[in-house]
């Protein structure tokens, strides 16, 4: 599924204690995020779509499931929605292993305002900054798949920085020709630069290296 990412972020709290959910729900409100609260680790993989770019703000001692069994069923579902730790209940190895796992931060309660507030405007960044890469990757594969064979060479040498004339003696077609197709590409991104394409290009060729990597694996 596709990251949302022309909408507001999304801070998700995870923590057994009714106060510290209201209490860090105003906080981050006012620091201008959206925000989701949960009694329950188990509550929150029911519910949470982990579609909209944001951070889970994660307590570590809940019944049922803690924190750090959250932390690795997240990993397991290929989440990479960044984790920040608030917890009155931790120690360094516990730190060490939930950083090793990939949390952005292990905060202790009771964890300054300021300082909170700073970590998430941190794990957001990095996730809105994912997802929009995550975007173009999608779009650039779309916009090569929609291509014709010949409109996909034409766009490599645009791309390259050639103009129609050389695009036409490369080829060995005509420069009407040229021009039929570089409209056509053109029209399907949705841009005229030569930078757009480019970009374009890169991003569909970025997804298919990640994706021969990911059936080596």
């Amino acid at each position: 599924m596709t990251a949302k990412i022309d909408c507001i972020p999304l801070v998700r709290i995870v923590d057994d204690d009714p106060e510290l959910l209201k209490s860090a729900a105003f906080l981050v409100r006012m620091a201008g995020f959206d925000v989701l609260t949960y009694e329950s680790a188990a509550s929150f993989l029911a519910l949470d779509d982990g579609l909209r770019p944001g951070c889970i703000i994660l307590d570590q001692r809940m019944p049922g499931m803690t924190g750090l069994e959250l932390q690795e069923a997240l990993v397991e579902k290929g989440s990479t929605t960044p984790i920040i730790f608030l917890s009155a209940h931790g120690d360094i190895p516990m730190a060490m292993q939930a950083v090793h796992r990939g949390a952005m931060d292990f905060l202790v309660k009771p964890a300054d305002p300021e300082v909170l507030v700073e970590a998430v405007k941190r794990a957001v960044a990095k996730s809105v900054e994912e997802a929009q890469a995550a975007d173009e990757t999608e779009k650039g594969q779309n916009f090569v798949e929609s291509l014709t064979e010949r409109e996909l060479e034409v766009a490599r040498l645009v791309a390259e920085g050639l103009l129609n004339k050389q695009i036409a003696d490369r080829l060995a077609i005509s420069l009407a020709t040229v021009k039929m197709h570089r409209g056509n590409v053109t029209r399907k991104l949705g841009a005229r630069s030569a930078v757009a394409i480019a970009r374009a290009l890169a991003h569909a060729d970025a997804a298919v290296v990640q994706g021969r990597a990911g059936v080596k694996a």
